[in-house]
């Protein structure tokens, strides 16, 4: 008899345990450690940990925009953090050897988060008043490949400048290149990051540097012929020893997704994170408090949106741009 319950009790739990439902298991994609996307990813896998008991969300750090985008349609992926001009890249199959001809046509968008400006530091002994002067000077401009790079001769270009013009090219980690403008092996230096981010509160703190600004009429001139561009100011006081404002272009930081994810889940993963939970999901970093609005969410969209998002988006009412229209 006692066998007879033993293998009953068996029975009932492989019963139970079929009818439990399954985990749908998601990698989300960042960036380095010491970057803002990987907090970010870590705080978005919390809340979906929390709250949805058939999901469970894992963040990695990773090389950053492109190595996402390009996971996301290779399906290593299923979240990912990216900028947005990145994204309209890849999924064009534009600009960007990796991507040139081999567009990531399974990326979709969810919401744009916050901005990441270009900042240009410049060494304020350097004599360098405004992006012209960087003509035959010393400058970083990103790691081969990155969206710093692309930015950086974009708006070079917009100048009447490339990569020629300059005097000493410097690519590599951008840690690396804040402490070659600290040393004074460099004069300048391009990285697109969030507002306040940790490295240029470092370099402002410990250097002799001054944050150049775009002037109005080429920010008008970007923000006109690059769709993923807006205008930002960065208040006097937002680093240490930053005694004026100063004005740059900003990317969006995007969180995007797959085509092959189900418009449910991806519904419910939005409306968990920018309704239900909005409160916690902008406490996961001060940049995100500072500019995440459900109801701004699609300016900076780049790439069409996932439908499980675009139904968030119609049942709130909020207007989705033509460029970011669901395509499936």
């Amino acid at each position: 008899m006692k066998k007879v319950s033993l293998v009953l009790a068996a029975l009932l739990g492989l019963t139970l345990l079929a009818l439990a439902p399954a985990k749908t298991f998601i990698t989300i994609g960042s960036g380095g450690y010491t970057g803002t996307y990987y907090p970010v990813a870590v705080g978005i896998a919390k809340i979906i940990n929390s709250n949805m008991r058939d999901v469970r969300a894992n963040a990695i750090s990773t090389g950053g925009s492109l190595f996402n985008v390009i996971a996301i349609e290779t399906d290593d992926q299923q979240l990912a953090m990216a900028q947005n001009d990145t994204s309209y890249y890849a999924f064009t199959g534009m600009v960007i050897a990796k991507v040139i001809g081999k567009p990531t046509k399974r990326l979709r968008g969810i919401a744009a988060i916050y901005p990441e400006m270009l900042h240009v530091i410049v060494r304020t002994d350097s004599g360098i008043k405004s992006l012209a002067d960087l003509r035959g000077r010393r400058v970083y401009v990103g790691d081969i490949g990155s969206g710093t790079e692309q930015n950086a001769k974009l708006v070079l270009k917009s100048y009447g400048l490339d990569f020629s013009d300059l005097g000493v090219v410097e690519h590599g980690k951008a840690g690396a290149a804040v402490q070659m403008i600290l040393d004074n092996k460099i004069d300048a230096m391009f990285f697109v990051a969030a507002v306040g981010s940790s490295a240029f509160e470092q370099v402002a703190a410990k250097g002799n540097v001054t944050f150049l600004s775009i002037d109005q009429d080429h920010l008008n001139k970007l923000e006109r012929d690059y769709p993923f561009y807006s205008q930002v100011v960065v208040p006097a006081g937002t680093y240490p020893n930053q005694k004026k404002d100063f004005t740059s272009v900003a990317v969006s930081a995007l969180l995007v997704t797959s085509s092959d994810m189900p418009a449910d889940l991806i519904y419910h993963i939005a409306k968990l994170l920018f309704i239900q939970k909005v409160s916690e999901f902008k406490s996961i970093k001060p940049v995100v408090a500072q500019y995440f609005d459900i109801h701004n969410a699609l300016k900076g969209m780049s790439i069409p949106l996932h439908k499980g998002a675009a139904k968030l988006y119609h049942d709130l009412k909020i207007a989705i741009p033509a460029k970011a229209a669901p395509i499936d």
